[in-house]
């Protein structure tokens, strides 16, 4: 029962949350503090800045390839049924996903060094959930249809059956560093502490239904699956535990043991840099996440290897009738599992932490109040500048790209942008992004500073927000800092 527990809490957080990873608003828009989480090599303009505890970083998206609410739950005068068949079936294959990113910043801390001020350094701690769920074609084919009629034959592939998850606490460190007046590299440290993680993403077998020899049909099972899970069972415990009066209470404790260093740790890093390739023209690139988690503690995993073929329950007449000591039902289970065995194990395992790319080339123009100093240093403002917006072109257009490691291959965004600076106080992006979850993806991004307080907003897909249940992908990060400038 706990098993399916189990799969039933991976598969309604894959599917309730539907989130993507990629970040086209926030990436390069190197007013926002946080652009340096997305490349730690951005030009860094502040003197510091601390972000505004739980408020300075929240990420909110929501994204399917395939299905929409509003496809299946529409009122439209369509059966349910038909719904599901027309619009789920036979149009959703084992490429298409449910998937979940969301981020929410405990603290974020950055400022320039003392006796080396091409140098900014920050630090802080975050957590990440991370769910993705591909669409199981062949078994929602079979669970749909069944194994009769013109699926006699059918061979229903169990390897559709992929899912992964992890909530994870990131502490981390970075230093940012002006090389050149063209170039400004950066790398940060990461410290993971693993809540909760799961997996089954190398499953592999097949369920078929024959004809028999001495039965109607004979059913095929070849199986070679395995789900990996940690930190799971000790709140199944606690949710499971009907005499403590107090499980609130020991969920919460237990959930901030183990954001406090007490889950599974691991270690990572995160890479970039900027390069002026002229003083109008840049280029970026980032590399996150590379890194891992040894999971040792809480460890549970469920294994199911073997191959079998039955052909149900035979009844010799009228001897089985006069038989009544011979449990024909449960030897027939017992035969099935024997040949098939389904087994459970403490092993640990080591998980890879979904690793991503950026990179993007960027063209400045429209120049500010000190377009002669600008132009004359090449590029020498990339970190030392006054104020925000200050002897900056006011305007950027470029692309982006991003490409993420997922169980079933890379998966990429394109992005378009363009930038405006307005004044000292007011910056904004749009972007048009093509994906995998939508063509048509224009999204929209504001920074506001205000004195020393700084706020952001980045909202994608703004399209859809006429009707968000038909809408692919939805996206809102937003944010406060206090920053400090260089000329304060």
């Amino acid at each position: 029962m706990r098993l399916y527990s189990l799969l039933f809490l991976a598969t309604f957080l894959g599917v309730s949350f539907m989130h993507s990873q990629n970040k086209q608003l926030l990436y390069d828009f190197y007013e926002i503090p946080q652009s340096l989480m997305v490349n730690p090599g951005v030009k860094a303009m502040e003197k510091w800045h601390v972000g505004v505890p739980v408020l300075s970083g929240l990420s909110f998206q929501a994204g399917t390839s395939g299905v929409t609410v509003n496809d299946l739950f529409a009122n439209d005068g369509i059966d349910f049924t038909t719904k599901v068949r027309e619009r789920l079936l036979d149009v959703m294959n084992r490429k298409d996903d449910f998937s979940t990113t969301s981020q929410i910043e405990g603290f974020n801390v950055g400022f320039r060094g003392r006796n080396r001020p091409d140098d900014y350094y920050s630090f802080g701690m975050y957590g990440e959930t991370d769910i993705i769920v591909y669409w199981p074609k062949d078994l929602a084919i079979l669970a749909f249809e069944g194994n009769g009629g013109a699926n006699i034959g059918r061979s229903f592939d169990l390897g559709d059956l992929s899912l992964r998850g992890e909530m994870v606490s990131v502490f981390h460190f970075g230093i940012n560093r002006k090389i050149s007046n063209t170039l400004t590299v950066g790398a940060r440290a990461k410290i993971y502490s693993s809540i909760f993680h799961f997996r089954s993403t190398k499953n592999s077998g097949s369920f078929s239904t024959t004809e028999g020899q001495n039965n109607i049909y004979a059913n095929s099972i070849t199986s070679d699956m395995q789900l990996q899970t940690s930190g799971i069972d000790g709140f199944l415990d606690i949710i499971d535990d009907d005499t403590s009066g107090n499980r609130r209470e020991r969920l919460e404790r237990l959930f901030t043991k183990k954001v406090l260093f007490g889950g599974n740790l691991g270690l990572g890093f995160d890479l970039g840099f900027t390069h002026n390739l002229n003083p109008q023209t840049t280029i970026t690139g980032s590399l996150l996440d590379v890194g891992f988690i040894y999971n040792s503690k809480d460890i549970r995993n469920f294994t199911l290897n073997g191959s079998a073929t039955n052909e149900g329950v035979s009844i010799v007449l009228p001897d089985d009738i006069s038989n009544t000591g011979t449990d024909i039902w449960q030897d027939l289970v017992d035969e099935i599992e024997e040949s098939v065995p389904f087994n459970e194990n403490e092993s640990g395992y080591i998980s890879f932490r979904p690793v991503k790319a950026y990179g993007s080339i960027r063209y400045d123009f429209g120049e500010g109040k000190t377009k002669t100093t600008r132009r004359n240093c090449g590029g020498c403002l990339v970190n030392n500048v006054s104020r925000p917006n200050e002897d900056f072109y006011r305007n950027s257009v470029g692309g982006q790209l991003f490409l993420m490691k997922r169980p079933r291959g890379i998966q990429g965004a394109l992005t378009g942008f363009y930038q405006r600076r307005l004044g000292r106080s007011l910056a904004l992006k749009t972007t048009y992004t093509v994906d995998k979850y939508s063509f048509s993806n224009v999204g929209l991004g504001l920074n506001l500073q205000a004195g020393p307080v700084n706020f952001y907003v980045l909202a994608d897909n703004l399209l859809a927000y006429r009707n968000i249940a038909d809408s692919h992908y939805a996206s809102l990060q937003f944010g406060f800092n206090i920053i400090s400038w260089n000329g304060n």
